[in-house]
């Protein structure tokens, strides 16, 4: 188990578990009553930690190394995935997975940023941060569930956008845009899930959604705290003040009124336990996708507008002209 810096009061306790439970195996001492004092002080430390995380500390959670991403979600929601490939322009972009999925008996799209799970996975997944292709790709599998009447499911994981040149040649941009569009529009229902981070552009691309959720240790903002720091301080040295200047967590979303809500994880985060979280996660998709699928479609795509319309503080100031 990966433990993080502000975890060691944890990691320090489960080294004293473990020794305690090697000193058990050997039989000559009864150690059952500490490890179960032990156990105790473990959750009740855990507790203590989550309840009072920082901006900074979300962070670090959401880009934990053995945080469960799309694929996995998929595998362990869905009875059957057939994965899609391709724009039909360029290329196949592997930093966004999609295809159809079985929920149940509910026939989905599924569409996701995929980080991979070691060093070479990520980088040949860019570390889940897609070029104009994915976000063509994207687009071409919501349309494609679009004309068979079949809800999209977006789970959104990247630290950006690529930001390569050759990602700007190709209209990184435009293709943003054009998802940004075809979405406010889609005809079908549109579940977006924020798993783990919820970057700029890069998560917008397939984040336009009937709801859009978090996961309780993720963060949604329009850029990293390392480049905000990088950019107002020229060092990441403060990105820990960023992250807080960014208000960039679940409950700061909600109350900016940019998410829907928030899905709890498991005590620690989703890593901790992920065949909980795919199931927290499947049940929570299920609940929203039964009070979106049978409204009029044009009823949904108002609401949908309206509810992006809404989004956002402003004062209109009357110029007065001499």
């Amino acid at each position: 188990m990966v433990f993080l810096d502000f975890e060691k009061p944890i990691e320090n306790l489960y080294e004293q578990l473990e020794k305690l439970k090697d000193v058990g195996e050997e039989g000559v001492v009864d150690v059952s009553e500490s490890i179960k004092d032990l156990e105790k002080k473990i959750q009740n430390t855990k507790k203590e930690i989550y309840a009072n995380l920082t901006g900074w500390q979300r962070v670090q959670l959401s880009r934990h190394p053995e945080r469960p991403y799309t694929l996995y979600y998929i595998e362990q929601m869905c009875k059957r995935f057939t994965e899609l490939h391709g724009d039909r322009y360029y290329s196949d972009d592997k930093a966004i997975v999609g295809g159809l999925a079985k929920i149940d008996n509910q026939t989905v799209m599924m569409i996701g940023h995929q980080k991979g799970t070691n060093t070479k996975s990520r980088q040949y997944r860019n570390f889940g941060m897609a070029n104009p292709d994915g976000y063509r790709k994207a687009l071409r599998l919501m349309k494609m569930a679009e004309r068979f009447n079949v809800p999209v499911i977006s789970l959104i994981d990247t630290p950006g956008a690529f930001p390569g040149l050759e990602a700007e040649e190709r209209g990184q941009a435009e293709a943003i845009a054009r998802n940004l569009f075809e979405m406010a529009q889609l005809r079908v229902p549109i579940l977006c899930y924020i798993i783990g981070e919820g970057a700029s552009g890069g998560a917008l691309g397939i984040g336009v959604g009937d709801k859009v959720f978090m996961l309780e240790n993720t963060w949604y903002t329009v850029i990293s705290p390392e480049s905000c720091s990088s950019i107002l301080w020229r060092s990441w040295d403060y990105k820990e003040t960023a992250a807080e200047a960014l208000k960039l967590t679940p409950e700061h979303m909600l109350d900016f009124g940019l998410i829907d809500d928030i899905v709890k994880e498991p005590l620690g985060g989703a890593h901790h336990d992920p065949e909980k979280m795919a199931k927290t996660l499947k049940s929570h998709i299920k609940n929203e996708l039964a009070g979106l699928i049978n409204m009029d479609p044009d009823e949904r795509i108002t609401q949908r507008i309206e509810k992006y319309s809404q989004m956002g503080r402003y004062t209109i100031e009357d110029i007065k002209q001499e």
